[in-house]
């Protein structure tokens, strides 16, 4: 009797760190990535619709999300738009570019400069001053 609790309790022990344990492996619930993907998908698709951005760019821009909660997203920014009568508010970034995507890093300042100083034509150097003669003095 002893034994089957303690089994009990060990087992109870075991599956309630279940989540904590998976998490450290990176091991995903299914049913969590869905449901974190969809959310994401309907900020997306909110978002987009209060920066004025078309549906079908939307749907190019996060091509990686699934389309129809980026629809409802969308929508659902839409209509709480139109009953408040809010504006739409100009994106100041760029999109992001999707995933997989390399980078491409900014140039440095000193890239740009020996950039700009290749095609900018280099003025003529000022005439050096005469040196100085001994019978000057």
């Amino acid at each position: 009797m002893i034994k089957h609790a303690l089994i009990l309790s060990l087992t109870a022990m075991v599956l309630a760190g279940c989540d904590q344990v998976t998490a450290k492996l990176g091991i995903e619930n299914p049913a969590l990535k869905e449901a974190k993907i969809d959310a994401e998908g309907k900020a997306v698709g909110s978002a987009c619709r209060h920066s004025g951005r078309a549906i079908e760019d939307c749907y190019a821009i996060y091509s990686w999300l699934p389309k129809a909660s980026v629809y409802t997203g969308w929508r659902e920014m839409d209509e709480y738009m139109r009953e408040n009568q809010l504006e739409t508010i100009a994106p100041q970034l760029p999109p992001p570019e999707p995933p997989g995507v390399k980078r491409r890093r900014p140039a440095t300042t000193t890239e740009t400069e020996a950039g700009s100083a290749a095609v900018t034509p280099a003025a003529p150097a000022a005439d050096p001053a005469p040196p100085a003669s001994a019978e000057n003095k």
